[in-house]
């Protein structure tokens, strides 16, 4: 009986009597929906995540938000514990027109004077915390790409002018031209022999939040590549990228270690080298273990990387550590052991250096 009056607000004349009985069924559907989010994650990921609007009102956001370069967007994602995830330049440069703060109910990320490079996915999600360890809760997410639209600048910013690309033939690669603007029409092109390349969308596809992705890289991809973009005005060029087709076994460190000199007499200097070729993008660290280790004897260690062209059309990284010991005694002479660790394993390989 209580609810009766407010039910009756007579915004709409005849369509409210017909509402009321109508909502009397609400009960058989609202398990129906739950079944529909818990089957559905996506759905269920996205109510967390809000804009703020004028005057107060908010709004669940849909997969894509396209925005003005200049505006200012406040989002909100509902949570005592929340993470979020942003465009890494932002953080790269500290930029200050980025404020995120955790209040009590929710997480906050405001962004002020947004530029077209800001385009990116802004995502964030709650953390489950026991004690010192915490997780993410999958069922609790959400997720936004924002594009941050500006005629004069078509594809999203880079720092740099040119963009190494490497081709594995085990895993696609990205051409990375992201544009600002959804409905532009992007080509790509091949410097030499100048010529457009084909997105057949099998081989070779757009994605409008990522870019040109070569599904099956092969040698015959390398060479020099640009982006080529049009929407409403003269068309824009993005910055060059280099492909470089790589063909190194994933897996441990393939290292090697030599000593400049087996035998050494008190008072030289002796080098230990550990050498290990790798993809040119897998980093590779190196530790080191050696006689007079224990008794604090001090070494001279450097670490470096270059990449090399094999001559084949493949490009590989030369990491090496150098371990220097100045004015060589008794306590040097022994086993060097160096251990090379990239994300795949580690390799422990080692030489003998002895007292002449």
């Amino acid at each position: 009986v209580i609810g009766q009056p407010t039910k009756s607000k007579r915004q709409k004349e005849p369509g409210e009597n017909k509402i009321r009985p109508v909502n009397k069924k609400v009960k058989p559907k609202t398990p129906k929906m739950k079944e529909r989010e818990s089957a559905d994650p996506s759905l269920k990921s996205q109510s967390i995540l809000t804009q703020v609007m004028d005057k107060g009102r908010f709004q669940k956001l849909a997969a894509t938000l396209s925005l003005s370069a200049g505006q200012s967007i406040e989002l909100r994602c509902k949570g005592s514990n929340v993470t979020w995830n942003y465009p890494s330049y932002l953080d790269t440069f500290k930029d200050s027109r980025l404020s995120i703060k955790q209040l009590d109910k929710y997480g906050q990320l405001i962004l002020a004077n947004s530029t077209a490079a800001d385009t990116g996915e802004y995502s964030c999600w709650l953390q489950l915390c026991n004690g010192d360890k915490c997780r993410k809760d999958e069922t609790k997410t959400g997720s936004t790409y924002i594009f941050f639209t500006d005629k004069e600048e078509l594809f999203v910013p880079t720092p740099s002018y040119f963009e190494i690309v490497y081709l594995n033939p085990d895993k696609p690669a990205v051409i990375p031209c992201r544009v600002t603007t959804p409905s532009a029409k992007v080509t790509l092109h091949r410097e030499f022999p100048a010529e457009e390349i084909e997105a057949d969308g099998t081989d070779i596809i757009y994605d409008v939040k990522k870019g040109f992705i070569y599904q099956h890289p092969t040698s015959d991809h390398k060479g020099i590549v640009y982006c080529k973009a049009e929407s409403q005005g003269a068309p824009q060029i993005s910055i060059k990228y280099h492909l470089l087709y790589v063909e190194v076994p994933k897996g441990p460190p393939s290292a090697t270690i030599a000593a400049s000199s087996r035998r050494a007499e008190v008072s030289d200097s002796v080098h230990v080298i550990c050498t290990v070729l790798g993809e040119p993008d897998v980093d590779v660290n190196f530790r080191w273990q050696y006689p007079g280790q224990e008794s604090e004897r001090p070494v001279i260690i450097q670490n470096f990387w270059r990449l090399i062209n094999r001559g084949t059309g493949q490009t590989t990284r030369i990491s090496k550590s150098v371990l220097l010991v100045e004015d060589f005694e008794a306590r040097d002479a022994g086993n060097y052991i160096c251990i090379a660790q990239n994300p795949h394993g580690e390799t422990t390989v080692a030489t003998k250096v002895e007292l002449n």
